[in-house]
């Protein structure tokens, strides 16, 4: 494939997130998140792992910098642990949390490799849910400015590329609704708060690192997953919208316009939390780029039973190998369907309503049953074929005049996948959890190859 909207200054890099790959819970000073609680809670994780040790990449800093050197990555996204910084999500400073994020950006620079960091990808501390019930309370807001500040001071004379919050629509709905996230609860109040407390978080923390740093990037990742009609009936139409405002609008439209989606927020009546006066202007504070994270599609059908939304939302299973729907469509390990499309849609969608912003693609791949062949590699066909079309997709959008500047491949190595634990595999690296041996996929090479041959490295 020819990939014509790649210029040499694009950003090739991939992803991670530190509950997902560092292991060491309760290493040197850090505190419990409300993960830590949540994956050891019995049910609650496939096959009830944990991430007590993951990828242990709290211990091997070194390798793992080295194997993102041999891919030709030009940047890395990861995010900081807060109750790594600060135990208790409030007080005290752990020195020894700030001396390991110290040497992984230290060693990342050393092998001109960009880091970009993540302040909030889902491991709240805690003791913040328990003692303010995270961000349900707007207190917790002002105790994500002051971890902010603390990163910023720290991190910040080498760090120029900070992401406030990953995903606030995962975090509040799979947290808080569905109760299928940490800390497992299942109520539409708390979601609804939780997600303007979220953004009015970002706001808070986009001008706090502008004020420190003022020549630093500073965004937001957003997912976005495009909702189609089941049928062409006028109930699936009706359904499939008021679905995209659940999922989509629901962040991108507070960010851009200042206001929440009109007919889900007539709904949701009885939910919302109190605005006050100022804070959508935090929330739509100027940011320098959007981060979008994409992976499929999903379609909504009529019923008139489901509460607020009026819809079943489908697409998405969880079997236990990747296979071939009833459609003849490709869906990976996950169950999500393969579908480029939907990421030119996502990008145009960015595009319009935010008056088109310098986007990056912060996470896109896929999940497939990988495993080590006789000769010692992973002959990952079917990741290469998704990265492919997903890329050329990417690239089209460029040419169609989306500011699209880089794209962060999830992820950089199996890791521990939230509720699936460690039984779903999204990296470019294949770990074997037992000796944390690493192996480079055959994705992986086909991404070092393009790096290459767009960029020479």
């Amino acid at each position: 494939m020819e990939y014509n909207g790649f210029t040499k200054d694009f950003v090739f890099g991939s992803a991670s997130a530190a509950f997902q790959i560092e292991g060491a819970v309760s290493a040197d000073g850090k505190g419990p998140s409300i993960w830590d609680k949540f994956s050891n809670t019995k049910g609650k994780i496939r096959n009830n792992d944990t991430a007590e040790k993951a990828c242990d990449h709290y211990h091997k800093i070194e390798k793992d910098v080295a194997l993102m050197k041999s891919i030709g990555l030009s940047a890395y996204r990861f995010s900081i642990s807060w109750p790594r910084i600060m135990p208790d999500g409030e007080g005290l400073v752990n020195e020894k949390g700030i001396s390991f994020y110290n040497k992984l950006i230290d060693e990342l620079i050393k092998n001109d490799i960009t880091p970009w960091v993540t302040l909030f990808h889902w491991d709240l501390p805690l003791a913040l849910q328990k003692k303010y019930k995270g961000f349900q309370n707007r207190k917790v807001v002002d105790l994500f400015g002051e971890f902010t500040r603390i990163a910023v001071e720290r991190f910040g004379d080498r760090v120029k590329n900070w992401i406030t919050i990953n995903e606030p629509f995962e975090f509040s709905c799979f947290g808080h609704l569905l109760g299928t996230h940490a800390p497992g609860l299942k109520s539409p109040r708390a979601y609804f708060h939780v997600m303007h407390n979220v953004l009015l978080a970002h706001g808070k923390a986009l001008r706090i690192i502008k004020k420190l740093s003022p020549e630093a990037k500073v965004g937001i990742v957003i997912s976005m997953t495009p909702i189609h009609p089941a049928t062409d009936t006028p109930k699936d139409k009706s359904a499939a919208k008021i679905a995209n405002e659940f999922m989509n609008d629901i962040t991108l439209m507070p960010l851009y316009k200042g206001r929440y989606p009109e007919e889900l927020w007539k709904r949701a009546v009885l939910f919302r939390p109190k605005i006050k006066k100022g804070d959508m202007d935090i929330i739509t504070s100027p940011a320098d780029f959007i981060g979008l994270n994409y992976y499929s599609r999903e379609k909504a059908s009529f019923k008139w039973y489901i509460p607020i939304l009026k819809a079943d939302i489908s697409g998405s299973s969880t079997p236990e190998k990747q296979f071939i729907d009833a459609e003849g469509k490709q869906r990976t390990s996950m169950g999500w369907e393969i579908y480029p499309e939907g990421l030119r849609e996502c990008l145009h969608h960015i595009k319009e309503t935010g008056n088109n912003p310098d986007i990056y693609i912060t996470e896109t791949g896929g999940a497939f049953d990988d495993e080590l062949s006789p000769d010692g590699t992973i002959k990952d066909e079917l990741r290469t074929s998704l990265l492919q079309k997903y890329f050329k997709a990417a690239s089209t959008a460029i040419e169609e005049g989306v500011n699209l500047k880089g794209i962060f491949l999830w992820s950089l190595m199996d890791n521990y996948e939230w509720a699936e634990g460690l039984s779903k595999r999204f990296g470019l690296i294949y770990v074997d959890y037992k000796t944390q041996k690493r192996t480079i996929k055959d994705s992986g090479y086909w991404y070092k190859k393009l790096i290459g041959e767009i960029c020479g490295r």
